[in-house]
């Protein structure tokens, strides 16, 4: 299993998720990824967030086939809106994972990136670690399914990491 990196505060943890707009990948791991904090008993200790590293959809929505998707499969979708990512994240957020190498370049170009902490979503994930997360937005439907198996057994691993280093 994938080590998480030590919280910056005691007893509290910050888990930034970024793709490129914030309305398909990351805000569908945001979802997947608070439901399984929750789940685990540490959503008064973790905290999930999301961004995209362009501006185009800050304020929309999430994309309607992954919120309809998600929604199918018990997640509450309905909260999410798009915003971009702060270079000052890379300093305050305990873990900022990227969907993918050109969001993991974008996130390194805006400053001063410890490599600890600024990884790739997929490093987390048991079945394909350092493996990219799909973009489905100009494809079909069934890439929606993909991404949201990935996100499912990628989370599920990531709340084991940070579990371990929270406590």
């Amino acid at each position: 299993m994938t080590a998480a990196p030590p919280p910056r505060t005691p007893g509290r943890y910050r888990v930034a998720l970024v793709c490129l707009g914030n309305i398909c990948r990351s805000p569908m791991a945001d979802v997947v990824l608070a439901a399984r904090v929750a789940d685990a008993g540490l959503d008064d200790r973790v905290e999930v967030v999301s961004a995209g590293t362009g501006t185009w959809h800050v304020g929309e929505p999430m994309d309607r086939r992954a919120a309809a998707l998600l929604t199918a499969e018990g997640y509450d979708a309905s909260r999410h809106r798009a915003q971009q990512v702060l270079a000052s994240w890379l300093v305050e957020q305990d873990l900022v994972l990227a969907m993918d190498h050109d969001n993991l370049r974008d996130l390194r170009d805006l400053g001063e990136a410890d490599p600890d902490r600024v990884r790739l979503f997929r490093d987390f994930d048991p079945a394909g670690p350092g493996g990219e997360v799909p973009d489905p937005y100009f494809g079909g439907d069934d890439g929606f399914g993909t991404v949201l198996a990935m996100v499912e057994r990628t989370s599920a691993a990531l709340v084991a990491a940070v579990a371990d280093v929270v406590g």
